[in-house]
């Protein structure tokens, strides 16, 4: 059972997806995440395991690469449809409740701004490391926010901008969510957005790449 996980873990980290994927090269032919996910669960390991021993241990490897630049945005991109497709396998004991999510977290790209990658990977390492993500996409107004905010009371919030023309919208998102739910966390981040701009407009959490994410909250939560 522990070589099934470690063979999960593996295929995280490289992003080997099934037996059909040709990523990467040199496991062409091998089985991927899919089919030792499938092959774990049949063995009587629980999901619990599954998430926690596989699938967490992998996205902490890659996480940790692409922070110190040793992978980029397709390795990681590679290494999150593999979880994705894992995850397939470990959705029913979700819903079931043989899984209890770590928390909540509301992700979205603020009105203005239609880029997605950053968002779209830090959303990818979340719900590789057993967090319910409800991704909200681009472009999105404070008031989508609070209303998915008020079907969801415990959730962290986070904002996501590319561009310097943007990155204000950010404040008002901030504000709207103190004056109706002042105790939500929320968290900012992309290319242009800095710690000290996270303090300025009142927001709780800043991390450079998602993997600090994750650090900051581990911490806070």
């Amino acid at each position: 059972m522990k070589e099934l996980l470690e063979h999960i873990a593996y295929c995280i980290e490289y992003g080997k997806i099934n037996i059909q994927s040709p990523f990467p090269p040199d496991m062409k032919g091998k089985k991927g995440a899919d089919e030792y996910t499938k092959e774990a669960l049949d063995a009587g390991v629980s999901p619990h395991k599954v998430l926690t021993e596989g699938l967490m241990v992998g996205m902490d490897k890659v996480g940790k690469k692409f922070r110190e630049n040793k992978v980029f945005v397709p390795q990681v991109l590679m290494s999150a449809k593999a979880m994705n497709t894992a995850m397939e396998h470990l959705m029913p004991f979700f819903t079931s409740g043989d899984i209890t999510p770590k928390g909540t977290f509301i992700i979205g790209t603020v009105f203005g701004d239609l880029h997605d990658i950053g968002k779209n990977l830090v959303a990818m390492m979340l719900k590789g490391n057993g967090w319910k993500v409800i991704d909200l996409g681009m472009d999105v107004a404070a008031d989508k926010f609070l209303d998915t905010l008020h079907a969801h009371p415990d959730a962290v919030v986070g904002l996501s901008a590319l561009l310097t023309t943007t990155m204000s919208n950010m404040q008002q998102i901030v504000e709207r969510i103190r004056e109706e739910k002042p105790s939500t966390l929320i968290a900012v981040g992309g290319a242009p957005v800095t710690k000290e701009f996270c303090d300025k407009i009142g927001a709780d959490m800043y991390a450079p790449d998602p993997q600090g994410l994750l650090e900051e909250l581990e911490t806070a939560c």
